[in-house]
């Protein structure tokens, strides 16, 4: 893989994964397009690398909260769930298990057949679909403080359905949460909070192989391109959605899917 290669999907990572786009999907279909040989999937959890620090760095005061507010619970309480940010520390826990175990059970898939771009146009029209009917019909009253343990298990399952490219990791806990009632920006915190734990679990259970032969400077390029797209990409979307809707996105999917579907005829 080339320096530009690497660089060009780390842009795509880095945006695709806080955008309710999926980043997977595009980590496929992109190369795809492009005439590119194929990677493997250890290189583009490599690039979640990047992403964990985003994501990491964009919500540290809300982690050290909540962190902070579990220890100081259980300390004066015995309960680290005793306050509100601590229950919404253990209620982001509850919401990892769904993709994590479904991880584990699907990642041969994962490898495979899910690597297929026709696949990644049709998740991709699906949850665009879905996205536009729950921003449509949300109530849009609930606040992060209304965050419930179901709730939590709602968007956790909705998570893991992002394993299968083109559905959007971002795209299907923003669509719960719209659907469950919360208001846009909400619904992006939540989905931002909920992606650390469940891309932590994938890079230490991926990245540890990949790097055993050394780091390779083209990988550290795509990681750090990641990163800084990433951070780009969640100030783009809490911007956006303070006022706007996720319609833009809706329509990108679609426009996206019909580019695949227009290359692969073409090609036949």
């Amino acid at each position: 893989m080339s320096l530009l290669e690497a660089v060009i999907l780390g842009i795509v990572q880095g945006a695709g994964e806080f955008l309710p786009i999926s980043s997977s999907g595009h980590l496929i279909a992109v190369p795809w397009l492009l005439g590119y040989e194929e990677h493997s999937l250890a290189f583009d959890v490599a690039l979640h690398l990047g992403t964990l620090v985003a994501v990491a760095g964009a919500l540290l005061g809300d982690w050290l909260r909540m962190i902070g507010s579990a220890f100081t619970s259980l300390r004066k309480e015995g309960n680290p769930f005793a306050s509100e940010d601590g229950r919404r520390l253990g209620f982001l826990a509850v919401a990892s298990i769904p993709g994590g175990v479904f991880g584990l059970l699907l990642n041969d898939l994962a490898e495979s057949t899910f690597r297929s771009p026709l696949l990644v146009a049709l998740t991709m029209t699906a949850m665009g679909l879905i996205l536009w009917l729950s921003d449509a019909r949300s109530a849009n009253e609930r606040g992060i403080e209304g965050w419930t343990l179901r709730d939590a298990l709602i968007m956790g399952f909705a998570q893991a359905l992002a394993l299968v490219p083109g559905v959007s990791r971002s795209g299907a806990t923003i669509s719960a949460a719209r659907f469950l009632g919360y208001e846009r920006n909400v619904a992006a915190r939540l989905s931002f909070l909920m992606a650390l734990p469940v891309t932590l679990g994938a890079v230490i259970l991926k990245v540890p192989k990949m790097l055993a032969g050394g780091l390779d400077p083209v990988l550290v390029a795509g990681i750090v391109t990641a990163a800084v797209v990433g951070v780009a990409s969640i100030r783009v979307l809490f911007a956006w959605v303070r006022t706007r809707s996720y319609l833009p996105f809706v329509i990108y999917r679609f426009a996206f899917s019909a580019l695949i579907v227009a290359v692969w005829l073409a090609r036949r």
